[in-house]
């Protein structure tokens, strides 16, 4: 009985560590899941504001730098935009850094593309 004195601990503390190492993975999961629905929401945003700056200009700005704007203003950087002058369509590529995870995984980029179009009644 003497000899496995002890062994219950050992248990107990890789179980704790064990829990501890998928409570802090479901963490991160959750961190990139919910970048990735901020950078869909960014694109979302930044593809609206350059359509609405190809359908009615103000003037001042290019609908790729209103897009930029934009898309720096709420946290991601434009990655590209296909919004020319006279088009009718915007296609907005944007990226959410997302740093800070919990185990040792290196820093990710989480890109969303979103796509804004110019309804003209004929």
């Amino acid at each position: 009985m003497s000899s496995e004195r002890g062994s219950v601990s050992l248990l107990v503390a890789a179980s704790v560590t064990m829990t501890l190492v998928l409570v802090m993975g479901v963490a991160d999961v959750a961190r990139a899941l919910i970048a990735r629905s901020r950078a869909e929401a960014v694109a979302d945003l930044a593809a609206l504001a350059a359509i609405q700056e190809l359908a009615l200009p103000s003037g001042g700005i290019d609908p790729e730098g209103v897009a930029a704007d934009y898309a720096t203003r709420n946290g991601a950087d434009l990655v590209s935009c296909s919004c020319s002058a006279g088009s009718l369509e915007a296609v907005v590529t944007v990226a959410v850094h997302v740093d800070g995870f919990l185990l040792p995984i290196a820093a990710r980029e989480v890109v969303a593309r979103s796509r804004a179009i110019v309804d003209v009644p004929t």
